[in-house]
């Protein structure tokens, strides 16, 4: 178990959405706890989040709006195949100032965003989505601390137990 403090924040759409989008602000890798120096410049991009993808991804405008430097290559599968790319060592700040340092991502091409939220940043918490009352929710939680699962809510609700009060007597009003 964690002793990270909680950390959340939810983000509600007018409408329901087939993509979930938030901001994000985004730094070189920097350890606030054990390295020295000046902070790197945090600069905000357009976030898409994918439970499909394996890892995060950042394009090419990041890499070079931030002045990365490449931290190695590897080989990552998509849609189209395979293909060798840079992966870099960033920092990421999520709404509400939920945060990651230190993370290794790829460099990718994608639509309608500069960076891909993949599985290793949303398995390290609780990601919940609800399409209520025709509005699209999400949140997002670090570190996990829920257990959700609506079969076993609905489970519990069908054989809760009807208490009545007192039976009332044959001259009660």
């Amino acid at each position: 178990m964690s002793t990270r403090k909680p950390q959340s924040f939810t983000i509600e759409y007018s409408g329901l959405v087939n993509m979930l989008k938030s901001e994000c602000g985004i730094c070189k890798g920097y350890n606030p706890r054990t390295d020295t120096g000046e902070h790197p410049q945090v600069e905000s991009f357009l976030a898409l989040w994918d439970t499909g993808a394996t890892g995060s991804v950042i394009t090419k405008n990041v890499v070079d709006k931030l002045g990365l430097i490449p931290t190695g290559f590897t080989k990552v599968y998509h849609a189209n195949g395979d293909c060798t790319v840079n992966t870099y060592l960033i920092n990421i700040l999520l709404p509400n100032k939920v945060g990651f340092h230190s993370l290794r991502v790829t460099e990718g091409v994608l639509n309608g965003a500069d960076v891909l939220i993949g599985m290793d940043i949303i398995a390290r918490g609780d990601f919940a989505i609800s399409n209520s009352n025709g509005k699209t929710k999400f949140t997002f939680q670090i570190p996990a601390t829920h257990d959700f699962d609506f079969v076993k809510e609905e489970i519990t609700k069908a054989h809760t137990p009807i208490v009545a009060s007192k039976v009332p007597g044959r001259n009660d009003p």
